[in-house]
């Protein structure tokens, strides 16, 4: 798996990152297509790599253990539009699309050959790990997303 950043635009921070996926066979239900619950796993794969090439190499489990925020997922929506399979990559391309106080929006557009397969956003709250209590968003995290804010 690789990630890609091509550019969006002229201002730093507005490049689009893609995260390339594999499909294997085992990924894949009797219908010959990925099992529809692995396609949100690829979307939160997908931002977690976000966050690894954002955060100096940090990822989720980083983030927690190392520099003691949580990101749990609160909302997730998935709009489905075509079949994922094992005959291309999944190029899922991510973007934080809002940021709150002690919440992150990111939008994921995957696709295949060109053909968008799902598109959704994911909510997460930004905690303490040590209680489990929300959190405001920390002032690196904050410089990080900001300039990579996005419409959904």
């Amino acid at each position: 798996m690789t990630d890609q950043i091509a550019p969006a635009g002229q201002d730093a921070g507005t490049e689009n990152f893609v995260h390339e996926i594999r499909v294997g066979w085992g990924d894949c239900d009797p219908a010959k297509i990925a099992y529809t619950g692995r396609l949100p796993a690829f979307a939160l794969e997908a931002i977690d790599a976000w966050w690894e090439h954002n955060l100096d190499g940090d990822g989720w489990f980083q983030m927690e253990l190392d520099r003691g925020t949580g990101t749990p997922f609160v909302n997730m929506n998935i709009d489905f539009r075509s079949p994922v399979t094992p005959r291309h990559r999944l190029m899922c391309e991510v973007w934080p699309c809002k940021l709150g106080t002690k919440s992150i929006t990111f939008r994921v557009d995957a696709r295949q050959d060109g053909v968008l397969c799902f598109e959704g956003t994911f909510t997460c709250v930004f905690i303490d790990p040590t209680n489990f209590t929300a959190k405001a968003a920390p002032p690196d995290y904050r410089a990080v997303v900001e300039p990579r804010l996005r419409p959904a």
